[in-house]
This record gives structure tokens, sequence and C-alpha cells, in this order.
């Protein structure tokens, strides 16, 4: 089918086209009936199926034929060492260890928190748990303690999985501290810890409470995939919110299976035997859809890989790669691709390696900038698409569906709307705009199979972050336009989420951070263009009154603050001490046009502003 035959019959006909799709995997009971928005306004999708996730990416494979062929490469240039799972070998170590959890408690339907490193245990535990019915909440191992106890407090897990260490190219960074800070922190108790002693690090295990994976495994017993039903929750992945508190996304398990198990062939043009690479991170949604389940539901062979684009040992490591795993495609955020630029910017590692194998260049996780774009294609020699996508959809919003019809690209753009979406781009008064008008991009309600059906443990703030704004529609959260021809163009956040290499942070919370420093009165963060990361954020801060400190070793104290409290991903750009900050005179910060003065573009001063003259300073503080 065509991409246009499939976005139409996908708009005009949704219930027909994702029941068709529902077709191709292995259910308990295939459902018959399609989305149902009778308590969800998204929708709720494949009522009727009962299935498990786990069964879908590893038992159908095996029983299939599929066993002997390599489901998971782990490769990790930080320590050293590689190995290769088979789809029988995969499904022999998630059966176990969905023993483990069983005798640790874990039941259907109970949370479990992993909080690893790059390992292949980070997919074991995933899996693990889809296998039982348990719900998952992968935490990124960069995160701070204070990070990692809100999330559990959020999820109030039964248990927890966690490894002695993680690396950082050559730095070791002990988790077991981390975690047992964020136990203390936290207050919700937690019954039991599993913990992977890794050989760089051995962790100090808390009697009773602790556990040794190994040992744990050697005690286990395998078990069978628990029936569970489409709408029954698969994961909680945590993405930041306007607000300080994070928002616990949750997928579901049919519409999950279904849209990524399409997604595999529509955009990324990958079938059963073909080795993609998502060069990404477990504890990121990149990571939950295409390193662990996208490529296992298609039969495919994906990668884990512990390393950098860069400094793992060079910035040839990705050429590396695709040449020993014979990648098809790779999947990465435009960051690493800058950071090679940066370190070879004329490919000459490249030359070192044989990448023929490799048809196609995926970016996404934050704005392709054509300068990136345009090196990428000269000096990799292979197509290059850009598609746009979130944490709460799961899957490609827009993309160049090359699994169907190659497209012309457009640099700049994340290229059409996927079959499945209904994409609008609308004013602040709600008025549809027309091609090449720039405003609000929104989704039409209901959404496609895959997308979020909730946020953790508050059902209003669902509402109140996406569907409040635009009612009828999905507010994502972005800006931009559509030409023409029907490509969309993503120009950035229209909220105050700062976009850290692909990665969303709240500015929010950042602000809490900074205002906690003893010289601070008041601060505002914003995110600012980045030549490497995309964006990174910058602190204007207000003293306290008698307060005395430079603004270098201000910037020292708010970068090691913000380390400390939400994690290394959290750079400070720079910090700037002001005399006002420009506020409305009802009080609220113009944050929006902060961004605009530190990006150098365009913006109209408010008539509501209480002070123009503060803009000025911030404007000469910029240039300087």
């Amino acid at each position: 089918m065509t991409y246009a035959a499939s976005y139409k019959q996908a708009l005009t006909n949704p219930a027909a086209f994702w029941l068709q799709q529902a077709q191709r995997l292995s259910w308990f009971n295939t459902p018959t009936q399609a989305v149902d928005t009778s308590e969800l306004a998204t929708g709720r999708w494949f009522g009727d199926g009962v299935m498990n996730t786990s069964y879908m990416a590893l038992d159908h494979h095996v029983n299939n034929g599929r066993g002997d062929q390599v489901a998971i490469h782990y490769d990790s240039p930080v320590t050293g060492s590689k190995s290769s799972l088979t789809y029988s070998q995969l499904l022999a170590q998630v059966a176990l260890f969905g023993g483990v959890l069983t005798q640790q408690g874990v039941a259907k339907g109970d949370r479990v928190v992993i909080y690893m490193p790059m390992v292949m245990e980070a997919a074991i535990a995933m899996l693990a748990c889809a296998r039982i019915g348990a719900v998952h909440s992968v935490v990124f191992g960069g995160f701070a303690a204070a990070e990692l106890a809100v999330r559990i407090d959020d999820a109030k897990p039964t248990a927890i999985i966690s490894a002695s260490c993680g690396i950082e190219v050559a730095k070791v960074i002990a988790y077991k501290p981390l975690l047992d800070e964020a136990l203390e922190i936290a207050t919700h108790q937690v019954s039991s810890v599993i913990i992977l002693q890794r050989p760089q690090l051995q962790a100090t295990l808390q009697a009773g409470r602790d556990h040794d994976w190994l040992e744990l495994m050697a005690k286990a017993e395998p078990v069978e995939a628990v029936p569970v039903k489409a709408t029954d929750p698969l994961y909680i992945l945590y993405t930041s919110g306007t607000t300080g508190k994070p928002k616990g996304v949750v997928r579901d398990n049919g519409g999950h299976a279904v849209a990524l198990n399409y997604s595999m062939k529509a955009i990324y043009n990958m079938r059963a035997g073909d080795v993609f690479w998502a060069a990404s991170d477990v504890g990121w949604v990149v990571g939950h859809s295409y390193i662990v389940y996208g490529p296992l539901f298609a039969g495919c062979t994906s990668i884990l890989y512990e390393g950098k684009p860069v400094m793992t040992p060079d910035a040839g490591a990705f050429w590396r790669m695709i040449e020993e795993y014979k990648v098809k495609a790779v999947f990465s955020a435009p960051t690493a691709f800058r950071a090679i630029k940066k370190e070879d910017p004329t490919g000459q590692l490249l030359k070192k390696y044989d990448i023929s194998s490799l048809e196609t260049v995926f970016m996404a996780g934050e704005r392709l900038d054509p300068p990136t774009y345009d090196w990428a294609l000269e000096t990799i020699g292979r197509p290059v698409v850009d598609h746009w996508w979130q944490t709460e959809t799961g899957w490609s919003i827009c993309a160049n569906p090359v699994g169907l019809d190659n497209l012309p690209a457009k640099p700049g753009s994340s290229a059409v709307v996927i079959a499945g979406y209904d994409l609008r781009i609308l004013s602040d008064e709600y008025e549809e705009l027309g091609n090449n008008q720039k405003g609000n991009i929104v989704l039409k309600l209901p959404l496609p199979p895959g997308c979020l059906v909730g946020i953790w443990g508050d059902e209003n703030r669902l509402k109140d972050s996406y569907l409040t704004e635009f009612p009828g529609f999905f507010s994502s959260g972005d800006g931009g336009y559509r030409d023409e021809d029907g490509y969309v163009f993503i120009m950035g956040r229209t909220d105050d989420v700062i976009n850290i290499a692909g990665h969303r942070l709240s500015t929010g919370e950042m602000e809490e951070v900074v205002g906690a420093h003893t010289m601070v009165a008041e601060c505002a963060v914003v995110g600012v263009q980045d030549e490497l990361k995309g964006q990174l954020p910058m602190a204007l801060v207000l003293l306290k009154d008698g307060a005395q400190i430079d603004e270098v070793q201000l910037g020292k104290d708010i970068a090691a603050m913000l380390r400390k409290t939400i994690g290394p991903i959290a750079v400070l750009k720079s910090a700037h001490i002001v005399s006002r900050l420009p506020k409305t005179r009802s009080g609220k910060i113009l944050r929006k046009i902060i961004r605009n003065i530190a990006n150098g573009e365009d913006y109209v001063v408010p008539s509501t502003i209480d002070d123009p003259a503060s803009l000025d300073e911030i404007s000469a503080l910029v240039r300087n």
C-alpha cells in the first residue's frame, strides 16, 4: 500500500485500517473492536484483545523458526565487552527473570522501577515485567537521587531493579549509593531491590531488602507469558512537564504493539532478520520503542550500545558498529551527529569502515538543523530522514515513510504526517491556519494506537496538560507550519520545556533548583540554542539585597546544583545577574520573550509589560 492510500484509509476508516494492522501480530484473542472514546477522549484501542507483549516479541518468533537468529547484540566499548542473545536465549532469560520477579512478590499490575545502565539485563528486566503483566517504569541512569525518589513515590513500585554502577566514557558512576539515597528520601517503602553486580564496581547489599541478580536467577523457575488485556498498562515513562513534577506517561499493551510493529515496516523499512540500531538509551522513549520493543515485534535484530558517538574511543564509533553488525538503519539524535561532525568534520574516520549495509539514517528527538542534515547527507552518503514524535505518542507523528514511498526530502522538515494522525495547525484563537502559516501543532482526537492513555496517578493531568488548551485536539506543545506539499516544519516548543540533546527537561524544575541558592531572590530559566546540544538552559538571576557574588562563581554554583539535583544531562549554558526580570503587570515572567532575545529572534513587546527597560538589560547581556 502506498503512503497516500494508507494515510487516506487511516483517516477515513481508522477502525478497518488498525484492525488490519492488528492481524499482523500474535494475539491470544485477536481484537474485533477498534477505538473506544466513551471514557477517554484520546481513545482506548482493541478493548476485546487479549495478548502478552513478551509473547509477541519473543515466543512468537521462536515458535515460527527464528529461535537461532540474534535478537539483541550488546556492545560496550566502555567495558570492552560484547555479547549476543538469540531469540531462544533471550526468551529463556526473560522467562527466568519473570520467575525471579514472581518469587519477589511482583504480581500482575504491580509496578517495577528499573534504574539501570545500558546493559542487556535492562532489556531482560523490561521484557520480564511485560511477561508477568507487571508495569515497568524505567528511570534514566543519569538521574540524581532526588529525581529517582520522586518517581518511586509516584509509581509506588513493589520492586526496584538496578546495577552496581554505570560507566560514562571512562568514569565509573556508583548507582547503589544514589538508589539508597533515593529510597531514604522517598516516602514509599520498597520490599525488594535487585542489584546486578558489575565487575567494575561491587555494591554493598542491605540484608533482607537487597538481592543479587545472579543469585536469584540461579534459584528461579521460568514462567509462561501471562495473558493481559490490550488496554492493560505496559509501562510508565516519566517526562518533564512545565511544572516541576514529572508526568508519568502510561502506555498500554495492545495499541503499543500494533503501532510499533506498523512503524518498523512503514517508516523504517525493516523486515524480519534486518539489523536495526537505535543509538539511544533505554531510559528514554526511543530506547523503549526502538531498542527493545519495536525491533523484536518485527523479528529484527536490535543493538544495545553502551557507549558514545565520540570518545569511545573516537568519532568513528558509529561507523565501526555499522560495519561490525551489518546495520541496515541507524537512528539517533542530531546531537550525536553534531558531535561526530565536530570531532571529524571531513569524515576521515568513516573511510576506515565498510558501511555498505547501511541504507538509511534516521534522526529525531530535537530539531534537525539544515547544516547538520547537509553534513550527514554528504559525509555518510545515505538518505537522512528527520522524523518528529514525542514521549507522549511513542512513535512518529511525521516522517518520510521510506517503507511505503521514499518521498523527496526537504531540509528542516520532518516530512509528512504518518497514517493514523490527523494533524492541524491552529492559531492561539483556535482558527485553522493555511499553508506556510506558523501556529500551534495539534492532533485531532482520538489519537491512533500507541499513544499515551493517561498520566499515572492523576486522571485530570492528561486533560489539563494536553486536551484543555484546544478542545477536541491533543496539544503537542510544539509550534510550526505545513507547506503546500504537506511537509511539516517543527520550529520549537511553545511551552517551558527545554530540549537538551533530545532529552526534555522542565525549566520550572530548574528554576526551583536555581531559586534554592542562598543568594538568589528570584530567577528565570529558559532554553537557548546551542550548536552541539540543540538547547541548553540559561539562568537569569535577581540577587537578594546585600548578596555579593560574581557571575562566574554563581554559574559554577548553579551548574553543580543542577547536576546534583537533576543529573549530568542538565548542563548549564550560562548564568546572568540582572537588576530586574521582565514581567507583565500581573507578575508573570515573560519567558518566551527572554528566549526570543537569547536566540536572536524577533519579538513583540506586549502592552502589558511592567518595565520595558528590563528587556534592554537582557539584550545587552546576551550581546556581550
